[in-house]
């Protein structure tokens, strides 16, 4: 086994390697081939031994369920925002602010001058990373600076982000602070593959960036290609620095990408030169910035100076000018996305802005629209400051004519005419459509899904080809399809034919809970369907009141109205009786009490007695509901043996631990 160990570390040593050359230094030494052989090898010997499988492994890059939501991260230092600076006469000022707070003298008529590190402002999601020993424990959000939504098996796969430090040895705790980006490049193919789909487009790379973090699955952020710069340490036990400069030095070192185009400048007139040369240089960057961040480069003058609410004194943000021009709205259309979620778009006199046509900026939602009070044949301004997709700024209401005309909402879908439905305390507006041809491949996609209906066989590609051509238009077709059929599409052969409709086949006995999920009811994750499924059957559930539903502990009115809109729609009673006709047996889980109903349970470790999914069966049969993450709505955390970082948090938090023992007596 020493030796078994040995061969897998030294796998994981040369992946991790060969991930640093290639997706932080972009200079890679193996083939693509060579690469995926490594990583074949590593795969064999970690389902050959799944005990030595470890959470920094690269094997575990896009690993947990999805979530319904995010638990929260307290950040040991806070995430302060920066102040703004918009001239040279600003940063001129901010100059003298410090040195009188220092009480530099005057020599010569003027202040001796202060050393700062200039760097580019990404314009993303700004991210806190936690290692202890090295390993990475946890990912977060800003949030609001002091709390942050904790979005680790999303920051896991981005490849930039090392889940092992490469500096030894490790330091018992560090803080790593960064920002997630989107390439210009990767930002416009996923724009042209979203267009394709026909969901809405992101506004511009940062909006792609953070939407891509803020996944509560990781396999879609996995899809995205994003990237990590990190640009500071929060926290850090076991070293101190005594530069800025010296802590860009050690994350390269730990295997951070650290961004080159940052400067020691000598006083703030070299800061204002290198401000000056990014603004005339900065179109000619793969990524977008949107100015730049001056520091104090010593960090003990950093502490001296401190900070004021919610932002540094040591540091602030130049701020480029935007770029804006004035068109007119010729029209507002409605685009129907993949979650049926209606986004009302401006199609504009075509204008150039920053060296670039446009013609169409989102409106984002109708709240938006009515705030700005734009309408149909308004003259607005724009602004796009680097964006692919700009941005209305606001109306300019003296060109108004009395021939504008208000943008209203459609009450039923663009597409496909079903309801259109929007959720008290929502600004977004959806079809509730089950067979809306806009969703239907995602809603499809998400039925053969493995928590859903679980169909095995079904590639993305397969669902593509099958709706394009016009094979299928709803999930229920998947029960009608014949061999014949799937066999005048490339690619597709007899026996992969045949698995495929067996798969089908297995999938017409499912249980009720997973049927529900199945059908993607805004609002009815996994755990609202294993509720709904206990208290109701089928024919129950499509005749259910919002009044009923809200009976039951854990559905509020939200999910309730979502549930009653959903089941009131035409097209869900022609899809539930083509599924009918197609001989689908439903059988109903039956909890077997009630005793855990509404609590909420993490397992964290080993148990003897069960296995993971066992005793996630067992609080689900009691009414409880199972968690991945630790948070302070956790009610109680299943601890076995070697207990990792969920403990930890538990603690931290003062939850109520159970050991194996206290867990059996607590389900009886």
């Amino acid at each position: 086994m020493e030796d078994v160990k040995k061969k897998i570390e030294k796998l994981r040593e040369e992946i991790r390697y060969h991930d640093y050359k290639y997706y932080v230094e972009d200079n890679p030494v193996i083939s693509d081939a060579q690469y995926d052989k490594l990583m074949r090898q590593l795969q064999e010997f970690e389902e050959k031994y799944p005990g030595l499988v470890t959470p920094d492994s690269p094997t575990q890059r896009v690993s947990g369920k999805p979530l319904e939501k995010f638990g929260e991260v307290r950040h040991r230092i806070p995430m302060l925002s920066l102040a703004n600076a918009n001239s040279s006469e600003e940063l001129t000022a901010f100059d003298s602010r410090i040195k009188r707070m220092l009480g530099i003298p005057m020599n010569r008529d003027r202040y001796k001058d202060i050393e700062y590190v200039a760097e580019l402002k990404f314009d993303g999601l700004a991210i806190s990373l936690a290692y202890e020993r090295g390993i990475l424990v946890n990912g977060s959000t800003r949030g609001d600076g002091f709390t942050g939504e904790e979005v680790t098996n999303n920051l896991k796969t981005i490849r930039s982000i090392p889940l092992r430090l490469m500096t030894k040895p490790p330091l018992p705790v560090i803080e790593v602070r960064g920002e997630v980006v989107m390439f210009t490049n990767d930002f416009k193919n996923l724009n042209r593959e979203r267009e394709k789909s026909g969901e809405p487009l992101f506004a511009n790379p940062r909006n792609a960036a953070a939407g891509s973090v803020r996944q509560l699955d990781p396999s879609i952020t996995a899809k995205r290609k994003l990237t990590m710069v990190s640009y500071g340490i929060g926290h850090s036990e076991g070293k101190t620095f005594s530069q800025h400069m010296e802590v860009l030095k050690y994350l390269k070192e730990s295997g951070f990408m650290v961004n080159p185009n940052t400067s020691l400048c000598k006083s703030i007139q070299e800061a204002i030169g290198f401000c000056e040369k990014w603004e005339k240089k900065k179109e000619s960057l793969s990524y977008n910035i949107d100015g730049i961040v001056i520091k104090v480069n010593n960090l003990d003058l950093q502490k001296r100076l401190g900070e004021v609410t919610r932002s540094p004194r040591w540091a602030i943000a130049y701020k480029f000018p935007a770029e804006q021009e004035t068109t007119k709205i010729k029209d507002i259309i409605v685009q129907v996305g993949r979650t049926g979620a209606l986004t009302p778009v401006a199609i504009m006199q075509p204008v150039e802005v920053g060296g670039v046509t446009v013609e169409r900026a989102t409106l984002h939602n109708e709240d938006e629209i009515k705030k700005k009070d734009v309408r149909v044949g308004d003259t607005v301004l724009i602004q796009r400051a680097g964006e692919v997709i700009p941005e209305v700024l606001k109306v300019i209401k003296e060109k108004r004519t009395g021939m504008e005309k208000p943008f209203v909402m459609p009450r039923h879908c663009p597409v496909c005419q079903a309801d259109v439905y929007r959720p008290q305390g929502e600004v977004v507006s959806r079809c509730t459509g089950i067979a809306c041809p806009a969703q239907i491949k995602e809603r499809i996609k998400h039925w053969t899904s493995r928590n859903a209906m679980n169909i095995e066989g079904i590639g993305d590609a397969h669902i593509d080809e099958w709706v394009d051509s016009g094979l299928i238009k709803d999930p229920a077709d998947l029960y009608f399809l014949k061999k014949e059929e799937l066999l005048k599409f490339e690619r597709m052969g007899d026996k992969l034919a045949s698995n495929i409709l067996n798969a089908i086949d297995k999938s017409r006995r499912t249980t009720l809970s997973r049927l529900i999920y199945a059908m993607g009811i805004r609002h009815a994750g996994e755990h609202i369907a294993e509720v709904l499924a206990s208290h109701y059957d089928l024919g129950e559930l499509r005749k259910a009141t919002k009044e009923d539903l809200q009976k039951i502990q854990e559905i509020g009115p939200t999910i309730a109205e979502s549930i009653e809109v959903f089941f009131k729609q035409k097209e869900t009673e022609v899809f539930l009786n083509k599924l009918e006709n197609a001989g689908l047996k439903i059988s109903r889980e039956k909890l077997i009490s009630r005793k855990l109903e509404g609590k909420q349970f993490v397992l964290t470790g080993a148990l003897s007695g069960f296995t993971r999914d066992e005793a996630s069966k067992l609080i689900k049969q009691a009414g409880g509901r199972v968690t991945l993450s630790v948070s302070k709505n956790t009610d109680y955390v299943i601890a076995g043996t070697d207990s990792g970082s969920k403990y930890d948090k538990a603690k931290e938090l003062h939850l109520k631990i159970l050991n194996e023992e206290e867990f059996k007596k607590l389900i009886g």
